[in-house]
């Protein structure tokens, strides 16, 4: 009889701690989550003009709940076809989290889901009350304790809008370089007035192709 209960109590446990490890593993991880949100919700996200406010509070309520550092970006729709874009909006401490939920992204004959801002055609930034057009954007670029140190020199620039001037200058790198790099390789990163800038300053369009030359010879050295 002690034989038998004892038997039967481990068979008991036995099925507990097996039905207690089934459910921690088969539970969704909040990356999973939100691609189940997502694909329920796919006709309205690509759609979303039509509820714009709507569509992005909810999209933002879900996303945060994977990480609160986590936002989106949208692309045009091109002959019924969307990018989305999961960023972190630079912050690093959250780099991971954009991997591990791009990484989990499902495959929808609509979407390509892209991990960080990616580079883009330069355009004028409005920011802050100011407007400052990116073809009269200058540079120069150093080398900066392994990573790449960048001036922009930009018009307008004054010491009473410097604060505005470097939201406008991170916006400026963020298209020319991407969310990725700027967060990872450039280093410092300074802005000044455009009134007398050096001679060897460039225009801003120059800069992907001399960052790139310049982490492309850094690495040939490592």
């Amino acid at each position: 009889m002690t034989a038998s209960l004892k038997n039967g109590t481990r068979s008991i446990l036995a099925t507990f701690m097996a039905f207690f490890l089934f459910s921690n593993f088969a539970r969704a991880t909040p990356g999973q989550d939100f691609w189940t949100w997502f694909q329920k919700n796919e006709d309205s996200l690509f759609h979303f003009e039509r509820n714009r406010e709507r569509v992005f509070a909810a999209l933002t309520s879900t996303l945060h709940q994977v990480d609160p550092n986590l936002t989106f970006e949208f692309g045009p729709d091109t002959c019924n076809h969307r990018e989305f874009v999961i960023s972190s909006e630079g912050i690093k401490e959250a780099f991971p989290k954009v991997v591990s939920l791009y990484d989990a992204a499902p495959k929808l004959p609509r979407w390509t889901f892209i991990k960080f801002r990616p580079r883009r055609e330069l355009m004028d930034i409005r920011y802050g009350g100011l407007s400052v057009p990116t073809k009269d954007v200058l540079f120069t670029i150093h080398a900066d304790g392994g990573k790449v140190g960048i001036t922009l020199f930009i018009p307008g620039h004054t010491p009473e809008n410097h604060e505005t001037m470097v939201g406008i200058a991170f916006l400026i790198l963020d298209q020319a370089l991407g969310e990725f790099d700027v967060a990872t390789e450039v280093g410092s990163i300074d802005v000044r007035s455009i009134a007398d800038p050096p001679k060897d300053a460039k225009a801003v369009r120059e800069l992907a192709k001399m960052f790139d030359d310049i982490m492309a010879l850094s690495k040939r050295h490592v």
